[in-house]
């Protein structure tokens, strides 16, 4: 038996009607070696800094990595791509360049967050240009310029605006949780606010009918607010108000693995009807009985997220995944899957600046490091034994 075997048990403490959660071994084996010799200086350096024991790299160790992802090509081209006003492609929450929107390229938001993920150093004059705007965001500030890519919509529907700030602020909110301005009190307070209305939407009979009927659609709810990729993602990176608001974080735990609704989710703002991706009403990943997905990427963002709000065991559909995936390491740790012909690709852009860190090459190693590093980091943060290899 590997470190990494689910144990075929179902928690007998399962409601009748409800989907089985399977334990998992709660011990892994992390291939420290492996990892810095094929993981590419992102991961090289977050292995040292996230996953290797105290004192195995030494100030100017980690140092050196950390110099090294700026010159990294994946990490430094998106550095070149930003404006001198700290913004990307002229837009906020862009996550693929869209005609109809008339957005040309990955927005800010999304390339702030995957330098984050990157390992991009911190004190670099890009973030401190972006950080400014995205507290300009939190602040309430009416400047029309401030609503970027939602400008047009605004003009055409005044009503939307109110809409638009909210999900804006949303956003810059996550990205400034993920880059560590946790006490600051502009974050904190927009944090509140965020988790007062998803928390209020959760306790409402809007959670479980979120549609209503206007002709031949179905629309969400008008006083309808749901959770969101960002106000998971800012959550799971705040602790602190993981602490304060503890009910609110497993209501919203319990929410996220209940089944989505298979209608799209469409709403309207004045006279404009939009599709909303980031929107969250219930389960987002799709899984058969075996735990195979076809969107790895999208499901390792999620269970990241559950896990750093401790909601992983109320996911059932997120565990057989993560059981899958540990299934498929050797006994060294690292991911091995049969027949692995090309790297993970991810079909839904929410998980754009989460995966890959090491883009694929001509090297099988190039398909596994990703899904290895972050297995490792996993066990890691849900406390399991750990050995290293």
């Amino acid at each position: 038996m590997t470190s990494n075997t689910i144990i075929a048990a179902v928690s007998r403490s399962t409601p009748p009607g409800k989907e089985p959660v399977l334990e998992l071994q709660q011990q892994h084996t992390i291939p420290l070696t492996w990892l810095l010799e094929h993981g590419g200086p992102s991961i090289r350096y977050r292995v040292l800094l996230d996953l290797a024991p105290d004192g195995y790299a030494s100030p100017e160790g980690l140092a050196e990595a950390a110099e090294a992802v700026t010159s990294y090509k994946p990490a430094a081209s998106i550095a070149k791509k930003q404006r001198p006003t700290g913004i990307w492609a002229g837009n906020i929450m862009g996550l693929a360049p869209s005609a109809a929107h008339g957005i040309r390229d990955v927005g800010t938001v999304a390339q702030y967050r995957r330098l984050l993920q990157l390992g991009w150093r911190a004190d670099d004059r890009t973030f401190k240009l972006t950080t400014r705007v995205l507290f300009r965001l939190l602040s309430r500030d009416p400047d029309p310029a401030l609503l970027f890519e939602f400008k047009k919509v605004v003009k055409e529907s005044p009503l939307a605006e109110r809409w638009v700030r909210n999900n804006l602020r949303e956003a810059a909110s996550t990205a400034l949780a993920e880059a560590g301005f946790n006490i600051d009190p502009r974050l904190r307070g927009s944090a509140h606010r965020t988790a007062s209305a998803i928390s209020n939407f959760l306790r409402s009979p809007q959670s479980e009918k979120p549609f209503v009927k206007a002709g031949q659609k179905y629309l969400l709810h008008p006083e309808a607010y749901p959770p969101t990729w960002y106000s998971l993602a800012m959550m799971a990176s705040m602790p602190n108000l993981q602490r304060e608001r503890a009910g609110f974080t497993e209501r919203l735990g319990q929410y996220l693995a209940q089944p989505a609704p298979k209608r799209p989710v469409i709403i309207k703002l004045g006279k404009k009807l939009l599709r909303p991706a980031h929107l969250l009403l219930g389960n987002p990943i799709k899984a058969d009985a075996r735990g195979i997905t076809s969107d790895i990427p999208l499901a390792l963002h999620l269970i990241n997220l559950l896990v750093r709000i401790d909601a992983l065991h109320t996911a059932p559909t997120a565990m057989r995944v993560l059981g899958r995936l540990l299934k498929d390491c050797d006994e060294t740790g690292v991911w091995h899957p049969k027949n692995l012909r090309s790297q993970p690709k991810g079909a839904n852009k929410a998980s754009y600046h989460f995966f890959p860190l090491l883009p694929s090459d001509k090297f099988p190693t190039s398909r596994q490091a990703d899904v290895t590093f972050r297995l490792a980091l996993t066990a890691k943060l849900l406390g399991w034994q750990l050995e290293y290899s």
